[in-house]
């Protein structure tokens, strides 16, 4: 059953290509629309309750139409593969541009990611919270209950699109950094490979708690409640271990990805 409807929707896809017709558009979109919802879900958790679903799935929508029209059947990619990262980054980039996160907590974010930087130079370790609690000038109840903030931002952090050029055309996504399967470039091969090798050592480079908690929830699809629960500690204090993990692995990144062009 399963082979015959792959058949048919192998089918659609071609009729397409050859045509472009609107109908058979039209039908590849209703058929392709769970996927918007699936990604809603999860990027919906962690956002401000402002923000709903519904939106999110309007948005997902302009890009699932995106990954529809550009796709090509004949390569070796499932297409849900290939559209998942579309309709995420068409909601990502839609939130971006509402930009509903005050510009006192975007500084906060940037001035967390500078001093995790300065201080795993200055220790040759990751700070502990009272360090990093210390060079901010508060207190580590005052530090965590900013993680709490920061959720609202960094939630979807290792989710989004990073530019490996300067365009818009040339995006990865962090934490399915895969092989550009449209260009056979080298350089951006290579740059692709840095980036994959970086964000890799820091990720290897976590304490055992961090490391299990970003393999749960981008590998394993666990919620943050979820895996609350496995760990035995509240929802909100694996949200806070969460956020502080992603703000030192985007750290890392931003100080890392302009190398990859100081040459150019």
């Amino acid at each position: 059953m399963e082979k015959k409807e792959n058949s048919a929707i192998d089918e659609i896809w071609f009729k397409y290509k050859e045509e472009k017709s609107r109908d058979i558009k039209d039908k590849l979109v209703l058929n392709y629309a769970p996927l918007v919802k699936y990604v809603a879900g999860r990027v919906s958790m962690g956002l401000p309750r402002n923000i709903e679903k519904a939106d999110l799935i309007s948005y997902g929508m302009f890009g699932l139409i995106d990954a529809i029209e550009k796709f090509d059947p004949t390569k070796n990619i499932k297409f849900e593969t290939y559209a998942i990262s579309r309709i995420r980054g068409a909601m990502i980039d839609e939130l971006r541009s509402i930009d509903w996160v005050p510009r006192s907590v975007r500084r906060k974010e940037k001035q967390l990611e500078k001093i995790y930087i300065d201080l795993e130079n200055k220790f040759k370790r990751m700070p502990t919270d009272e360090e990093v609690a210390e060079e901010m000038g508060f207190s580590v109840k005052d530090l965590h209950d900013t993680y709490t903030q920061l959720s609202y931002t960094s939630q979807i952090a290792l989710e989004e699109f990073w530019h490996i050029d300067g365009t818009k055309d040339d995006q990865v996504n962090l934490i399915n950094t895969l092989k550009d399967t449209k260009s056979n470039d080298p350089l951006k091969v290579l740059e692709l490979e840095e980036l994959k090798q970086v964000l890799t050592k820091v990720i290897e480079g976590l304490p055992k708690r961090e490391k299990t908690i970003i393999a749960l929830y981008y590998y394993e699809g666990l919620t943050l409640k979820e895996i609350g629960e496995v760990m035995r500690v509240t929802e909100s204090r694996i949200s806070q271990i969460h956020t502080k993990t992603i703000i030192r692995l985007k750290a890392h990144l931003k100080d890392t990805l302009p190398l990859l062009h100081q040459d150019e």
